[in-house]
């Protein structure tokens, strides 16, 4: 199959990696693959361009950046977008993003009966059931629909009556594969041999409930001490969302902060991680922290929020988003070691079983195939 993987987002956030490892997968499987999306804006840096250059991934068509389709002033995108699309002649357009989705759609108008458009809904909650969504993710605004799980798929059949496919999540679970623990890493971030280590990776923002997660160590720190709680990550409220809550707290012992890392400064930092907590997913419905620690055999205390039951499965502690029951889960990390070895071998065991490159694109292309004979 020719496909083009498209989106029209700049920025290197949930769903961009997906969309990389698609292209990977599905070109290691015999497929031409190629790859649109616009270029980083002047003055910013890191974005989707920069991070495909690095595995070697040029555009094939460049998009101009922009939030939010305007029929007005993407009327030009449409037509340049049509007169590529007509000279490649794609099988499949996977389009990530609604501006994406919509470019894509009138773009090819009539031929979409030689080209089959998928629409991707990276969110971990239903597509909401308002007009707009059933025409945009129903059979007037695409040819079919991949998320996350089962139960995404069998809500938004309900309410789009479009055909649907599970992807699920992806990791590169030969980059994140468990590790040696370096002596002189933990020494530099202030950890003991014997302290247990819990991890939060999130940007730092308040609808992650930072705080809900610093009460409940307070609270774990009363029986269990040597509980040390690391974080990586940024935010530009980072300031309110951890720094305050932790002096008010007095958690200035147990809370490191790592900051944002990448690279194998970021994999010997996870390496030193015995649990994740993740609360609330980002804007990556399939939580790529959780998919990323589960792959290095890092298991998680997770809420039950969006995809996360059904990603995490067994490998995970699940519990209420309360002080007291968090508080359980964080201390059982300390007193219950044997069980939490347990998880990091199960969890490992799910990443390499379900969320390889190899499977993931082995379920965009059931997608693909099966629209195609539709």
């Amino acid at each position: 199959m020719r496909i083009l993987q498209l989106t029209s987002d700049w920025k290197w956030t949930g769903p961009a990696e997906p969309m990389l490892h698609a292209l990977t997968g599905l070109r290691a499987r015999g497929h031409e693959v190629d790859a649109a999306f616009p270029q980083t804006p002047p003055g910013h840096a890191g974005g989707l361009p920069e991070r495909a250059r690095e595995r070697g991934v040029t555009p094939a068509f460049e998009l101009a950046p922009g939030r939010g389709y305007r029929p007005l002033s993407d009327h030009g995108e449409v037509v340049r977008l049509r007169r590529f699309l007509r000279e490649r002649r794609y099988d499949v357009v996977h389009a990530t993003h609604a501006r994406a989705q919509l470019l894509a759609r009138f773009a090819l108008g009539r031929r979409r009966t030689e080209t089959r458009l998928v629409s991707g809904w990276t969110h971990g909650e239903p597509i909401p059931p308002r007009f707009w969504n059933r025409w945009l993710y129903g059979p007037s605004g695409c040819d079919g629909v991949a998320v996350l799980t089962e139960r995404l798929a069998l809500e938004t059949r309900r309410l789009t009556g479009c055909p649907v496919g599970v992807v699920s999540g992806v990791v590169d679970t030969e980059r994140f594969a468990p590790r040696p623990r370096r002596s002189e890493l933990r020494e530099s971030l202030g950890l003991k041999p014997d302290q247990r280590v819990i991890g939060l990776v999130a940007r730092l923002q308040p609808h992650r409930r930072v705080e809900l997660i610093l009460e409940s160590l307070a609270r774990a720190l009363r029986g269990t001490p040597d509980l040390r709680l690391l974080v990586v990550g940024r935010g530009t409220r980072a300031r309110q969302v951890l720094d305050e809550p932790v002096r008010k707290l007095g958690l200035d012992h147990a809370v490191i902060r790592a900051g944002y890392l990448s690279g194998d400064e970021y994999l010997d930092v996870l390496a030193q991680l015995d649990a994740l907590v993740y609360l609330v997913p980002g804007s990556d419905g399939s939580c790529r922290a959780a998919l990323e620690a589960m792959a290095m055999g890092i298991p998680a205390i997770a809420s039950r929020r969006g995809a996360l039951p059904e990603l995490l499965a067994e490998t995970a502690l699940f519990c209420d988003e309360e002080p007291g029951t968090l508080a359980a889960a964080l201390r059982s990390v300390a007193v219950d070691p044997l069980t939490w070895r347990e998880r990091s071998t199960a969890a490992r065991q799910r990443a390499l079983a379900h969320f390889t490159i190899a499977s993931y694109a082995a379920r965009c292309e059931a997608l693909y195939t099966r629209l195609r004979s539709a």
